[in-house]
């Protein structure tokens, strides 16, 4: 059923209709409930995308992942979504891949699409190409990152102080007794990055000097990563006590690799992980992990979209403090 098709029925004109739809004034009390009841029996849905070439507002809100297989980016993106939804804002979600080509070729496709903003999930995407395709195609857009920041003035960064959480889950082993600690990191990212850095600092903090810290790069992020690294590093490292992963899943196949060695998990070895994720409440033991505050962030972001959107002014850079959960794997 059309506008027009309301509007025969009704007696009115088109406008009419479309007043009553969008609550604005001009018709009579009478005729509006007319109308409504209309609206209302065959259950009429406007055409946003009709809408939106009248009124230039998509209502569209790109959302970039790397990889929609992370668990702890595609929930945050759930969020998002969500919250995006109760201002009427809907989401497209798009898997980048790695690649600067990839990247680039979505950030042209909001454009394309006409997107009101846009949500690049991770600091991954923190690269000179992704600068370069926001100043080319999307110059005017408001860009929100999660964990990342360019220096753009369209662009906001809502920021986990994972540097300085990674140092304080440091400093929990340290206080249990724990000084042979290594460090498990995933792929190269300016998150991953901060994470070094914190667990450095950390380290330093209990007598560990850098060159002798035993860090473990570029590990793959699944549970089979953690599980070939650890065996690893229990043979080249035998009194290892404590360990702490950049991501949940790595810390989970790290412990079923220190359990079948043999050892106990606190007992012997203490782990941490990073994210909060469900995969920390389902391994046994149950994971100790660093929240890093993606659903504060997440909620964060898609409250100060929409107040840009609504021409409000927010800060460029947002900071959250993270979180240890403390669980039975410390």
């Amino acid at each position: 059923m059309t506008i027009y098709e309301i509007a025969r029925e009704a007696g009115v004109s088109a406008s009419s209709v479309s007043r009553v739809i969008n609550n604005k004034p001009g018709v009579n009390k009478q005729m509006r409930a007319k109308i409504q009841q209309l609206l209302e029996k065959y259950h009429y849905v406007p055409n946003e995308a009709a809408r939106g070439l009248v009124t230039s507002n998509s209502k569209l809100v790109g959302v970039l992942i790397a990889d929609i297989r992370a668990q702890h980016h595609i929930r945050g993106a759930y969020h998002i979504a969500n919250e995006l939804a109760r201002h009427n804002y809907f989401c497209m979600i798009l898997n980048t891949g790695n690649s600067d080509e990839e990247r680039t070729a979505c950030i042209q496709l909001l454009r394309q699409r006409q997107a009101e903003a846009a949500v690049l999930m991770g600091s991954t995407f923190r690269t000179t190409a992704v600068q370069v395709a926001i100043e080319q195609f999307l110059p005017d857009t408001p860009i929100f990152m999660m964990n990342g920041f360019i220096d753009l003035p369209n662009v906001y960064g809502v920021l986990s102080d994972e540097r300085w959480g990674i140092a304080d889950c440091v400093a929990m082993l340290g206080r249990k007794g724990k000084r042979s600690i290594a460090f498990f990191v995933d792929q190269p990212t300016p998150s991953s990055a901060l994470k070094t850095e914190g667990f450095i600092r950390g380290m330093a903090a209990l007598g560990g000097e850098e060159a002798g810290l035993w860090i473990y790069r570029g590990v793959e992020g699944s549970r089979n990563g953690g599980y070939e690294t650890a065996k690893r590093l229990l043979a080249e490292h035998p009194k290892v006590d404590g360990l702490i992963c950049s991501q949940d899943i790595i810390a989970c196949g790290a412990m079923q690799a220190i359990q079948k060695s043999g050892r106990s998990i606190p007992g012997d070895v203490a782990v941490i992980g990073v994210d909060n994720s469900s995969y920390a409440e389902i391994c046994t033991p149950r994971l100790t992990s660093l929240d890093n505050m993606i659903f504060d962030s997440c909620v964060t972001i898609a409250h100060k979209l929409v107040d840009v959107l609504n021409g409000d002014s927010t800060n460029q850079r947002t900071m959250l403090l993270t979180n240890i959960v403390e669980r039975e794997s410390t």
